[in-house]
């Protein structure tokens, strides 16, 4: 059977799509719901599903973003959504992250049926059939830069709308908090997809790590400040989110080719000059 999961704050919207559509005319079962987008993802994560019926407007997670981290970590995932919010220009940005069906509420019994058939359509046209799916069993794990990842995965990542959103977001994020201390496990959070997604993405799209593009960030924000003749090197360094003086000194000379003291002396006058 295709595995169906429905997300909805709505007990009564979860309630009435389990009940109502036949599931087992199209080979479905409804294996999971939940009631907001963070326990949906959580549900996402465990069992898998095929098709997906869910809310774009739920507190506490963007329904865009949603879309994005799931269609970009499970592609072949059929993905309906239903919405009271009523706007053309969201819907079509949500169609481009590679949902199948966009309904408004209250959606008509022949508008589910039509997309669960169109959803089960696509499945099989791809070639996933019910019960096809292989077992994947447990993985050795893989360390990319003290991060453990399933190896299995490696190497999976494909260009998608849903992934270039997934990027622009997670940068801008960065640009925001760049003076905090930033892991790669923050920013991912704040994407809704692992570790591992976010790094493959990352260099995916930037050909450079997480590490490699928050360093850059801060360089950047580092020479901005260095034109400041009031500002100490040391007090610099800790605004842009480096605690250690050391490592700043060696982050900024392999990024800028001169030593931070050297870049304030030389490069910012001879600028000034020219």
């Amino acid at each position: 059977m295709y595995k169906v999961v429905i997300i909805d704050d709505e007990p009564i919207i979860v309630e009435g799509l389990s009940r109502s559509i036949q599931w087992k005319n199209w080979q479905c079962e409804v294996v999971g719901t939940a009631s907001s987008g963070e326990e949906g993802m959580e549900l996402i994560d465990t069992v898998n599903p095929d098709i997906l019926f869910s809310d774009i407007c739920m507190p506490g997670m963007d329904g865009l973003t949603m879309i994005a981290a799931i269609k970009s970590q499970h592609p072949n995932m059929e993905i309906t959504i239903l919405t009271g919010f009523r706007d053309f220009d969201y819907a079509q940005r949500a169609i481009r992250l590679g949902v199948t069906r966009f309904l408004l509420k209250p959606s008509k019994t022949d508008e589910l049926m039509e997309a669960v058939e169109k959803m089960t359509n696509n499945l099989a046209a791809s070639h996933i059939y019910p019960d096809s799916r292989p077992v994947i069993a447990d993985t050795p794990e893989l360390t990319v830069k003290g991060e453990n990842f399933p190896a299995d995965q490696e190497d999976v990542i494909e260009d998608s709308p849903a992934g270039s959103f997934i990027v622009n977001n997670a940068l801008q994020y960065m640009e925001e908090n760049y003076m905090n201390k930033l892991k790669l496990s923050d920013v991912a959070e704040k994407c809704f997809v692992s570790q591992w997604h976010l790094s493959k993405l990352l260099n995916r799209y930037k050909e450079q790590s997480f590490s490699d593009i928050l360093n850059n960030i801060r360089v950047e924000k580092a020479k901005a400040m260095l034109q400041n003749p009031t500002l100490r090197i040391g007090d610099v360094a800790e605004h842009v989110g480096f605690m250690d003086m050391a490592h700043f000194s060696r982050v900024f000379k392999k990024q800028v080719g001169v030593s931070a003291n050297e870049y304030r002396n030389t490069v910012i006058t001879t600028e000034k000059k020219n």
